[in-house]
């Protein structure tokens, strides 16, 4: 069996309505001189620099936001250009090498019987000489 600690009751000691009334007259003063305060000019006049500097602060971090947004979608976007790019260079290789002569001669060769014709049979046309009046 574990040992058992007894505490001594705690007596709570309630509020009294002279601490109440006390604690109310404070609160009051304080606020009497807050608005008091308030009416002077150069308060007034850093209570606006203190805003205007609490929404600039807002608007830097706003802005850094979006800064951030911005340069993640443009990696994004360059890293897309990239792959498209090597995409071209693939396919404009893929195309050299499909376009090459001696492979266009030997497909010729193989699947339609054509041959490179002898120096005797090659046949060379004179251009015609335009007719006069029309």
């Amino acid at each position: 069996m574990g040992a058992v600690a007894i505490e001594p009751a705690v007596r709570s000691t309630g509020l009294s309505r002279q601490k109440m009334k006390d604690g109310l007259a404070s609160a009051i003063r304080v606020s009497q001189q807050v608005f008091e305060a308030l009416q002077q000019t150069r308060v007034l006049i850093s209570m606006a620099l203190v805003a205007l500097l609490i929404a600039s602060s807002i608007g830097v971090v706003v802005s850094s936001y979006q800064n951030r947004q911005l340069f993640n979608t443009l990696s994004q976007l360059h890293a897309e250009r990239d792959g498209y790019q090597r995409e071209w260079s693939q396919l404009l290789l893929e195309q050299s090498a499909l376009s090459a002569h001696s492979r266009v001669e030997s497909l010729a060769a193989q699947r339609f019987g054509m041959v490179v014709p002898a120096q005797e049979d090659i046949v060379l046309v004179p251009l015609m000489t335009p007719v006069a009046g029309l």
